[in-house]
């Protein structure tokens, strides 16, 4: 086999030589992304499930980035109506081609670019983070359960910490049931999902690098956001994350998707009610 080699009965490429091997994880970028955001989902639908007489005709998830399409896919196997809100227009072709929870690609969910619709949902979830939702808003808001995501994960950056308001966005709601999302884990500054993805990435690269035999490693990293939000190309966004998350030049062969989940284990959402 021209440019292959078998290894305890696996086939891999090889590099410059016969002696050295080319190995990719099975693990796709989006893989991981998809792991972070169903960590997320989950905790919130656990909370949702406790909630006693709590009948919900129409939720409402703001922002459609990553978090925002996760969750909303997720809550609507359970919900009927889950509408995501952003301001970003061209996003509309994200929510509508693809899904960022496990196991619901055939799921849909509404989308819209007026803000005014969290004033009539009875189910608010705010996953926009620094720079997101003003008190202004929220203290004019009054649905039945309200969630907003902590942009924070550690409070290891006092600039970050000082500009986050998710406090006071929570405590302005006038509504009954109100949680705080919260993710950490791997000691990172905020709790994006792209965030984490990307923190994974450099963290498993290396680890990889410490391992005998490995001559290099590299990762599928670029400016994510950039692609959605500069160049407003959501086609070659699911491209590039669709693509071996990490990839090794070594003597012999590891396990990189045991290595990739050794990090995103240490990952946790939970909710906090206060």
């Amino acid at each position: 086999m021209k440019n292959k080699s078998i290894h305890q009965g696996r086939i891999y490429e090889t590099g410059i030589t016969s002696h050295v091997l080319t190995v990719k994880s099975n693990l796709k970028v989006l893989d991981l992304l998809k792991i972070v955001v169903n960590k997320k989902s989950l905790a919130i639908l656990r909370w949702m499930k406790t909630l006693e007489d709590v009948d919900l005709d129409n939720t409402v998830v703001i922002g459609g980035y990553l978090t925002g399409l996760g969750i909303a896919n997720l809550m609507k196997t359970k919900y009927d109506n889950v509408t995501i809100v952003d301001i970003y227009p061209h996003l509309r072709e994200l929510v509508d081609k693809f899904s960022m929870v496990q196991d619901c690609e055939d799921v849909e969910v509404n989308f819209s670019s007026d803000l005014s619709l969290i004033k009539t949902a009875d189910c608010l979830i705010d996953t926009t983070g620094l720079g997101g939702l003003s008190i202004k808003e929220t203290e004019s808001i009054s649905p039945k359960v309200f969630i907003v995501e902590d942009p924070i994960a550690e409070e290891n950056d006092g600039l970050l910490t000082e500009k986050n308001n998710v406090n006071e966005r929570f405590e302005s709601v006038k509504s009954p049931y109100k949680a705080i999302l919260k993710t950490k884990g791997l000691n990172t500054k905020t709790s994006g999902t792209m965030t984490f993805t990307v923190d994974v990435l450099l963290k498993s690269i290396n680890y990889a690098l410490e391992k005998p035999g490995v001559l290099y490693g590299v990762s599928e990293l670029t400016f994510f956001e950039g692609l959605i939000f500069k160049e407003k190309n959501i086609k070659k966004f699911l491209r590039v994350i669709d693509s071996p998350a990490i990839t090794i030049s070594t003597l012999t062969p590891y396990d990189l998707d045991g290595i990739l989940h050794l990090f995103l284990d240490k990952i946790n959402s939970k909710i906090i009610t206060k």
